[in-house]
């Protein structure tokens, strides 16, 4: 694994844009999209990488039904409400789509987990298409410069994903509706994801999560033409949902909807999910140390995205013992490395402020992998429950944020 610095495509802009991809560059003119480098690999490592996709993907869903079969959700942080429709998505298996492991590696040792986003995952496209297309675009002169053979990708995300589209085709009642909020990140991802599900021949509809209307006379979700919904991809984390107005009206007619993801993601989009597994697979080759940073409460109808009772008595849990002085700490719910913070040698070295409160986890430090002063995060595409594409983003800090940068990669 190594890092080279390339020359852009010239109007590398309206390329990737000819592709979909036109969040491209940030607000302060940095590229977000940045083919100025790229990341090669071998075939071996390519194949270290799918394997670890493969494997972890076992441990994860292991791991889910191990804290259904112990009812451990308070440690999640799940609210006792939610647990039927839990269950009840994990027995009868609703259509399930995709998800998305974050690696670190530097091609010494093997991969460490970093966490898994099992529900709402982005960079989608660029890892899908844009950096597809690049390769194909670049491929000449990667071969003249490499001496190794036509470079390859691993890559076959867009194809797996038309591919289960037609497998829960006959699950899913129609139009099937994509639906998130107006971030440009997100739009992009639901775009190409309602793409590929139109390529696979289902009828669809976007619209944006607050056009999700609430028929009370006929106890159904409706949509601006008051049709009723059925089957709904929402790029819209689960947590949030059930803390939202018609959060309990979700659980409530939860057998009668297709809601993709299913409501189970809950398990494994958690970074609780990273204690567990330790738990479970004590000193596993792709885990890092991880703990929850304190005692797991009793299950409650609240969680950490609900609102407190101000008149309550305050909760102030111990901190749990730990001999880690190489860790990061995290909250069970946060995204785009806000709320982070790393200690190395007992010291912080770096934090994040951010809008996530609530229970946090310690985990280990993943060893360090850094190239030419950027941190990358590889980013593992699981659809239909296998390994299917590497993406990359990098940062010039060690915490990965919303700012970070997406990278191809090739190998030979």
């Amino acid at each position: 694994m190594q890092r080279n610095t390339i020359a852009p495509r010239p109007d590398w802009q309206q390329k990737v844009e000819a592709v979909g991809l036109t969040f491209h560059t940030l607000d302060n003119g940095d590229p977000y999209w940045d083919e100025s480098a790229c990341y090669q690999f071998s075939a071996a490592e390519i194949d270290t990488l799918e394997a670890a996709g493969n494997t972890l993907q076992e441990m994860c869903l292991a791991a889910a039904q191990h804290v259904i079969d112990e009812k451990r959700y308070s440690e999640l942080d799940i609210p006792e409400q939610a647990i039927e429709a839990i269950e009840w998505a994990w027995n009868n298996e609703p259509p399930a789509l995709y998800g998305r492991f974050d690696i670190a590696w530097s091609g010494f040792g093997t991969p460490k987990l970093l966490e898994y986003n099992a529900d709402t995952p982005t960079s989608l496209l660029e890892a899908a298409v844009v950096q597809w297309d690049w390769l194909q675009n670049v491929s000449p002169a990667l071969e003249a410069a490499s001496h190794l053979g036509k470079p390859d990708q691993f890559n076959s995300i867009h194809d797996r994903l038309i591919a289960k589209w037609k497998d829960l085709d006959p699950y899913l009642s129609k139009p099937v509706y994509f639906a998130g909020v107006q971030a440009p990140e997100d739009q992009l991802t639901l775009a190409y994801l309602r793409d590929t599900a139109q390529q696979a021949g289902l009828e669809t509809l976007q619209m944006y999560m607050e056009e999700i209307g609430w028929n009370d006379e006929r106890q159904a979700f409706v949509d601006p033409n008051e049709d009723q919904m059925f089957s709904i991809f929402k790029l819209y984390p689960w947590e949030i949902m059930l803390n939202e107005e018609f959060g309990a009206h979700t659980l409530a007619t939860y057998p009668d909807m297709r809601w993709i993801e299913p409501i189970w993601k809950l398990l494994l989009s958690n970074k609780g999910i990273l204690p567990i597994l330790w738990q479970l697979y004590p000193n596993h080759d792709l885990l890092l140390e991880a703990h929850f940073a304190d005692p797991a409460p009793a299950q409650t109808t609240s969680s950490a995205w609900q609102q407190v009772d101000p008149n309550g008595p305050p909760t102030i849990l111990p901190a749990v013992t730990h001999n880690l002085r190489d860790y990061v700490r995290k909250p069970l719910y946060s995204r785009e490395g806000a709320n982070v913070t790393i200690v190395r040698d007992g010291a912080t070295i770096a934090s994040t402020e951010g809008p996530y409160t609530g229970r946090q986890i310690i985990q280990a430090l993943a060893p360090e992998a850094v190239f030419n002063n950027r941190h990358p995060v590889l980013g593992l595409w699981m659809v239909d429950q296998t390994c299917s594409g590497l993406g990359i983003r990098e940062s010039a800090t060690p915490i990965t944020d919303n700012y970070s940068s997406f990278i191809p990669h090739f190998f030979v």
